[in-house]
């Protein structure tokens, strides 16, 4: 991605070098599983994850700890940055064009390995979430060497589909989805509350391609090979991907994301048109979407 001269959001907080003093209840084989599959992008808000994980452990305190950046670590954050400022250029400009007031920015926050959040405490396992009860993005930057080294999904505009996506969340949040569905979901068995989480997940992948496409059109940031980067990655974080990575096979009931087909058709359907008036994923029967 070209991002020379753009500016840095302020709408962040760096919790680098913070200790959150909570640790996480589940070990061994069980951490792995949980790690690959409900780790990447979970289920819109961190709330809902731990209500399936369980009690995540006692929030404690947090401490400073001494600690250097290294300057990859700090050119992650800078890029975190500013994709979030994009974010807030063109969710604002769509807000207004629709008519759906005022665009209302979330809070990024970086930290390492846990931090206390609005939804109780976050870990680094479970990937980039969004906590709507503080209307926060929450990111460990360490997740991007995991995306590289275990999924093999690199590039600068793939971890801006990750940011992306997460604040799709938000936007789910702000037009009144994001509390509807959850409602939904607490009044129905699990098998269904799955389907609906997928129609959230997907939607999110949709508005992260709708403002890659706007974001493109605004600041001319996409360069060759970023729109294939930003579709392995989708590609390679579908539920069925990472279940048979995990454990040798899929268990589709099981799904709160989407498979890898379903991810990639909905990101790039928000690439192609930069619509919003596309996104139906609640609109659409299983066998659509």
């Amino acid at each position: 991605m070209n991002l020379e001269g753009r500016r840095e959001s302020s709408n962040v907080e760096d919790r680098r070098g913070l200790s959150g003093g909570a640790k996480a209840g589940i070990g061994g084989i069980g951490a792995i599983i949980i790690a690959l599959i409900l780790s990447f992008f979970t289920g819109g808000d961190l709330s809902s994850v731990l209500q399936n994980v369980g009690e995540m452990g006692t929030m404690g305190g947090e401490e400073t700890t001494q600690q250097e950046f290294t300057q990859e670590e700090q050119e992650l954050a800078a890029f975190s940055k500013k994709i979030l400022a994009g974010t807030e250029d063109v969710w604002s400009q769509i807000f207004q064009e629709n008519g759906w007031g005022e665009y209302k920015n979330p809070t990024m926050v970086l930290y390492t390995g846990s931090t206390s959040t609005g939804c109780g405490t976050g870990s680094a396992q479970m990937g980039p979430f969004y906590c709507s009860a503080d209307q926060c993005l929450y990111i460990d930057l360490s997740f991007f060497s995991n995306m590289r080294q275990q999924l093999g999904a690199d590039g600068d505009f793939a971890y801006a589909y990750v940011i992306a996506h997460e604040v799709g969340h938000h936007v789910e949040y702000l037009t009144g989805t994001l509390e509807k569905a959850h409602s939904q979901m607490s009044r129905t068995d699990k098998t269904t509350a799955n389907r609906i989480s997928v129609r959230l997940e997907l939607l999110a992948d949709f508005y992260a391609g709708v403002w890659a496409n706007r974001d493109n059109r605004m600041f001319n940031s996409l360069e060759e090979g970023d729109l294939a980067k930003a579709i392995n990655c989708a590609q390679k974080i579908g539920d069925d991907y990472l279940q048979k990575k995990a454990q040798g096979y899929d268990i589709p009931e099981s799904f709160t994301h989407g498979t890898s087909a379903q991810r990639m058709k909905w990101l790039k359907l928000g690439l192609q048109t930069g619509d919003v008036r596309y996104g139906t994923t609640f609109q659409q029967s299983d066998s659509q979407l």
